[in-house]
């Protein structure tokens, strides 16, 4: 099967789903991590993580407020600076 012919049955695999005609082969559920306690741990507001982090304040309120998840990339840094906030904030510093 050519690479043209994949994508064309994804997409009707897809749209079958959409639908309900069918079940999807797999779910995947990202891993919730509180954002809110990470920084409440290191004592901090939420406009001074994100100043201390490099992040914007609206999404880590937004984060906080489980208007928005962060994607994959920001779940992983929200783990490295919970196991090492220090070592992060002299990272960015730097």
């Amino acid at each position: 099967m050519t690479f043209g012919e994949e994508l064309i049955q994804s997409a009707k695999e897809a749209l079958a789903i959409a639908e309900g005609k069918v079940e999807p082969a797999a779910v995947f559920i990202p891993e919730a991590i509180d954002v809110a306690a990470i920084r409440k741990r290191q004592k901090l507001s939420q406009s001074a993580f994100a100043a201390r982090y490099g992040l914007p304040a609206g999404t880590v309120k937004d984060w906080e407020q489980k208007r928005r998840q962060p994607d994959r990339a920001a779940q992983l840094f929200l783990k490295v600076i919970e196991q090492a906030p220090d070592v992060v904030a002299r990272a960015i510093r730097a």
